[in-house]
C-alpha cells in the first residue's frame, strides 16, 4: 500500500532568498523514482512505498548539500495509512466533499 509523505527542505547559508533551484532537484529524484507527486508552496507531497519514501528523504535531504549550502533543515510527515488504500487525491477530495456538504448545511440555516 502506498503512504504519502510531505517533506519540506530549507538549506541555508548561502546568498539569495529563491530556493526554485532547489525544488527543481527535489523533483528529479521524484521523477526518477516515477513517483506521484505534488509541488505547493511550502513543500512538496509524494505517494509510494513508506521504505522508498524513506529513503529519498534522504537522499531529498543531501540534494541542498551537493548545491553547496552549508546547513539544511528538513521536516517530513509520513501518513501511512494500512486499513485501506491511500491516496493524496482521495485526501484531497474527502476535504472537498466535507467542505461541501457543510457549506450546504450552513446555507439551509
Amino acid at each position: 500500500m502506498a503512504a504519502i509523505m510531505e517533506i519540506s527542505v530549507m538549506p541555508m547559508g548561502r546568498e539569495g532568498a529563491s530556493l526554485g533551484d532547489v525544488v527543481v532537484e527535489v523533483l528529479k529524484v521524484a521523477e526518477r523514482e516515477g513517483l506521484n507527486y505534488e509541488v505547493h508552496a511550502m513543500g512538496t507531497t509524494l505517494e509510494g512505498d513508506v521504505d522508498l519514501l524513506l529513503r529519498l528523504a534522504r537522499e531529498i535531504h543531501e540534494v541542498s548539500f551537493t548545491m553547496g549550502y552549508p546547513r539544511v533543515q528538513t521536516v517530513i510527515h509520513i501518513d501511512d495509512r494500512r486499513d485501506k488504500e491511500l491516496t493524496m487525491k482521495h485526501k484531497v477530495e474527502s476535504v472537498k466533499a466535507k467542505l461541501a456538504e457543510r457549506a450546504l448545511h450552513l446555507r439551509q440555516h
